[in-house]
C-alpha cells in the first residue's frame, strides 16, 4: 500500500470505554500502514479525537479539549483535528460542531471507520472539510490492522451494537443494533494474535453473552477459545445479567483459560427503577444469578456498573441499591451519577432528582461498595497469586504493576524485563484498589 500518509505525525485522545480504545487501536493500525508515525500530542501535526456519548464528563472533557486546540489551528493551517465515536452518530453533535467549533476538520462516525485513512487523505490533499457518518451498520469488516498498547494482551471485539434499549443508554442509536463476528474468524484473530505474543485477550461486545454466529454461541466460542496454543488466559465484558446462562458459567470451571471474574452490571437494586429502565430482570432474580455464579465458581471476583439518581429514584429504591451491594459483596464498581442524554427514552421521564440528591446518594453507595472492596482485597493477603505484569507504574519506575487472574491490580518491585510475563507474586498488603506484592 502506498504510504500516502509519511511524514505525517498522529495522536489519538481516547474517550469512553474498551470498545472506544480497541477502535483507537484499530485507527493507529490504518494510519501507520499508510506511513503516519505516533507522536506525544504537542508534536502531532494529526489530531483524533475518539468520542463517548454514554458519560458526562466525557462529554465535557471533549468539548474542552476542542475549545484549546482552535489556538493550534490557527497558528498552524496544516494542522488537522478530525473526532469520531459515538457522540458523531448523533446529528444535534454534529450541528454543533459545524456551528461552534469550524476548526475541526474531520468528522466520521463508529460504522465506517474503516473510511478513515481514505478521508483523511482527500482532507489533506484537497484542503477541504469532510463529514462522513453512516446512519446504519453495514457489514462488519474483517481483517483491519491494529497497533495495540501492549504486546502481551489484546481486545477481540466479537460484536458490534446493542438490542437492548435501556431506556437511559444511547449506544443503540449511536452503535447500531446487535451484529455477531463468525465464530471462524474470532478464532483466527486470537491464533494470529498469540502468534505474535499476545498472552491475554478480552472479548468485547456491549453484551457478550447475546453472541450468536452460524457455528457458535458464546460459551460455545469460550470452549473453542480455550483450545487456542499460547492464549493463556481470557476475558470479557460486558455481560448482560438477562442472558447470562448456565454453560457459560460451567464454563468457568471447565475451560482453564477463562480467568475468574466477571463484570455483571446491576444498575440498581430496585425492581420499579429496574423496570423502568428496561433491564428485564429483577432484584432476586439477579441476586439468584448471582449465588449460582459463586457457587459454581467460589473463588469469582465479581464487579457491576450502578447508576444512582436515575427518575423516579426513592429513598426506598436507593435503599434497595445498597442492600443488593451488601448481599453481593462486590470486588469493585463503577458508579455514575445519571445524567440524562438527548435522544434516550428517560430523557423525557418526570421525577428527575436533584443534583444535589443524586451527589448524596453517590457518597453513600461509595462509602458501601469501597467497604466491600477493602475486605475482598483483604482476602488475597498471603496468598500467592500469578500475575500477567503490565508495565511500570505510573507514579514510581521501580515498581511494577500487573492484574492477578480475577483482574485485581498488583504493586510490586521489580525489573521491566518482567513486562508480559506471568509470574507468581505473593500479596503483602492491601488497600481499597489495590494489592501490594513481592516476586516469588
Amino acid at each position: 500500500m502506498e504510504k500516502m500518509l509519511k511524514n505525517r505525525k498522529y495522536h489519538i485522545l481516547t474517550f469512553g470505554c474498551q470498545m472506544n480504545e480497541h477502535d483507537s487501536e484499530i485507527i493507529s493500525g490504518m494510519l501507520e500502514e499508510r506511513g503516519a508515525e505516533a507522536v506525544d500530542n504537542k508534536y502531532a501535526d494529526i489530531i483524533i479525537l475518539n468520542t463517548c456519548s454514554v458519560r458526562e464528563n466525557a462529554d465535557k472533557r471533549f468539548f474542552g479539549t476542542l475549545g484549546h486546540l482552535k489556538k493550534r489551528k490557527q497558528l498552524n493551517k496544516n494542522f488537522v483535528i478530525c473526532v469520531c465515536g459515538c457522540m458523531m452518530q448523533q446529528q444535534h453533535i454534529i450541528d454543533t460542531l459545524k456551528q461552534k467549533y469550524p476548526w475541526v476538520d474531520v468528522i466520521f462516525g463508529t460504522h465506517n471507520i474503516h473510511q478513515f485513512p481514505d478521508i483523511l487523505q482527500r482532507v489533506i490533499s484537497e484542503k477541504q472539510k469532510m463529514t462522513e457518518v453512516w446512519e446504519e451498520a453495514g457489514e462488519i469488516i474483517e481483517n483491519l490492522p491494529a497497533k495495540r498498547l501492549h504486546k502481551h494482551k489484546s481486545f477481540v471485539n466479537i460484536m458490534y451494537g446493542c438490542n437492548n434499549f435501556c431506556t437511559y443508554c444511547i449506544v443503540p442509536y449511536t452503535r447500531g443494533r446487535e451484529r455477531s463476528r463468525d465464530a471462524n474468524e474470532i478464532i483466527r484473530e486470537a491464533e494470529d494474535l498469540a502468534k505474535d505474543g499476545v498472552k491475554e485477550i478480552t472479548l468485547l461486545g456491549q453484551n457478550v453473552n447475546s453472541y450468536k454466529s452460524e457455528n457458535s454461541d458464546f460459551a460455545g466460542l469460550i470452549y473453542r477459545l480455550n483450545e487456542v496454543d499460547g492464549i493463556e488466559r481470557i476475558r470479557f465484558m460486558t455481560s448482560h445479567p438477562k442472558d447470562l446462562s448456565d454453560r457459560l458459567i460451567k464454563a468457568f470451571v471447565d475451560c482453564s483459560k477463562l480467568c475468574k471474574s466477571i463484570h455483571l452490571p446491576v444498575q440498581s437494586g430496585s425492581d420499579e427503577i429496574l423496570k423502568r429502565m428496561n433491564r428485564k430482570y429483577t432484584k432476586e432474580n439477579y441476586l439468584e444469578l448471582v449465588s449460582k455464579i459463586k457457587a459454581t465458581v467460589p473463588d469469582v471476583a465479581i464487579s457491576t456498573d450502578i447508576i444512582v439518581g436515575f427518575p423516579g429514584e426513592t429513598d426506598r429504591d436507593f435503599e434497595e441499591t445498597l442492600d443488593l451491594c451488601r448481599q453481593v459483596q462486590y470486588d469493585s464498581a463503577f458508579t455514575f451519577i445519571y445524567s440524562v442524554r438527548k435522544g434516550t427514552p428517560a430523557e423525557k421521564y418526570e421525577n428527575q432528582i436533584p443534583e444535589e440528591e443524586k451527589h448524596r446518594r453517590f457518597n453513600m453507595l461509595v462509602d458501601v461498595l469501597n467497604e466491600s472492596s477493602a475486605l475482598k482485597n483483604q482476602e488475597y493477603v498471603g496468598r500467592t497469586e500469578k500475575v500477567l505484569v503490565d508495565g511500570p507504574s505510573k507514579t514510581r519506575k521501580s515498581v511494577l504493576t500487573g492484574r492477578t487472574n480475577s483482574f485485581k491490580l498488583v504493586n510490586f518491585e521489580g525489573d521491566e524485563s518482567l513486562i508480559g510475563q506471568i509470574i507468581n507474586v505473593e500479596i503483602i498488603s492491601a488497600t481499597t484498589f489495590s494489592l501490594k506484592g513481592r516476586i516469588v
